[in-house]
Parts: structure tokens; C-alpha cells; sequence
């Protein structure tokens, strides 16, 4: 997936979309989709990392319609629980003998508990949300 010395975003779509409360509720996938494309500026600016997005539930569908060029933006759909999603994608950029550092973007606490003894630092939305406010 990554090379050793590549840094890993892993972002929990729905906890940084639902930490500004802008509407969000309305259109999730248009919020979805709206963070996907910020998400895919900041990736531009930032050479060798990564960045993985899930996305769960009714934002799935943020990339129906239009299609969205977002590469090299890493997009994984969750087909049930965005936390068990997201645990798994940190665990498999763990998994290399050098793995890279990986952060995981979320306030959820459990998720917090899940991912950080598998290695993984974490950070809040509103670091993100910082990073994309500056573009």
C-alpha cells in the first residue's frame, strides 16, 4: 500500500463532516462530497502522503452523479460500520515490517481506543479542518 517513509491520513469522514455544524444533515452526501473534494486539493499539496477517506452510510452516495477526479485521493467506502472500516484500513497500512506513520482524523474516542494500540497516532477534525481552511 505505502512506502515506509510515506505518512498515512486516515480520515473518519462522517465525525469530520458532522463536527461543523453547517447544514450537513440536509445533503449528507453533498457534504460528503464537498469534503472529498477539499480533501483532494490538500492531498495535491502534500507529496508523499497518502490520504484514505471512508465514507459510510447515506455519504456512500457522494460519489454517485458527476463523476470527481480526485486522484490521488484514496476513497473506500464503508459497507457497514464506518469505525470497523477504518480500523481495518489503519491495520492494513500497519502491517509492513517499516510501516508508515498513519493518523488517524476522528474525535470518536472508541475509534480512538481501536486504532492507537495498533500503532496509529490520532488527531481531531479541527486539525483537518485547519489544513483544508488554508488551501
Amino acid at each position: 500500500m505505502s512506502s515506509p517513509d510515506e505518512q498515512v491520513i486516515v480520515v473518519d469522514a462522517a465525525n469530520v463532516i458532522g463536527s461543523r455544524p453547517d447544514g450537513w444533515w440536509r445533503d449528507r452526501p453533498g457534504a460528503a462530497r464537498r469534503l472529498l473534494l477539499k480533501l483532494a486539493d490538500l492531498q495535491q499539496t502534500l507529496p508523499g502522503t497518502t490520504i484514505a477517506v471512508i465514507l459510510e452510510g447515506a455519504a456512500r452516495k457522494a460519489l454517485d452523479g458527476d463523476p470527481l477526479d480526485l486522484a490521488p485521493l484514496r476513497v473506500i467506502l464503508a459497507p457497514a460500520s464506518g469505525d470497523d472500516k477504518i480500523t481495518e484500513v489503519t491495520a492494513d497500512y500497519l502491517s509492513p515490517t517499516t510501516p508508515p506513520a498513519v493518523t488517524v482524523v476522528t474525535a470518536d474516542r472508541g475509534l480512538r481506543q481501536r486504532v492507537q494500540p495498533l500503532g496509529a497516532t490520532t488527531t481531531g477534525p479541527s486539525w483537518l479542518w485547519t489544513q483544508l481552511d488554508n488551501l
